[in-house]
């Protein structure tokens, strides 16, 4: 359901409020190694990330990323929602163009209730929240595979 943009981000994210500070910054090449993932694509997710003011960014020989107190109590909706079209869960589950309450698919009444859940969990559920549950089961890879 989630894409591999998605995945990563918020992978990354959970790493960064495990691992960073302001005073130790981590930088994606070392995120992407920890983690396992495409350097090049993780640094363009970093910088979207970035931009939204999810995450903070520092330049230079002792930059990288971190998350502030703040940016902590962002949502892992946040996250999905800048580095992915947040309107495809808003899409029929099987592929259908015409899929709505008057005209269901055959899994609508399945599916909808699923999704609206997920959802409400994402949009409430903190970056810290979630981070401080993968940093209790160190599960963080399992996100992206």
């Amino acid at each position: 359901m989630l894409s591999k943009a998605s995945k990563y981000a918020i992978a990354a994210v959970l790493y960064l409020t495990n691992n960073a500070t302001k005073e130790q910054k981590i930088g994606s090449k070392i995120i992407a190694e920890k983690l396992e993932l495409p350097a090049p694509f993780l640094a363009k997710t970093m910088q979207e990330l970035t931009k939204k003011g999810l995450i903070k960014s520092v330049k230079g020989p002792h930059g990288g990323f971190y998350l502030s107190k703040k940016d902590k109590e962002n949502t892992v909706y946040e996250i999905i929602d800048c580095v992915d079209d947040i309107t495809k869960f808003d899409q029929c589950y099987l592929g259908q163009s015409e899929c709505s309450e008057e005209n269901p698919c055959v899994v609508h009444y399945l599916y909808v209730p699923f999704k609206n859940e997920l959802l409400n969990k994402f949009k409430n559920k903190t970056i810290l929240e979630m981070a401080t549950e993968f940093a209790k089961n160190n599960k963080l890879n399992e996100i992206i595979k």
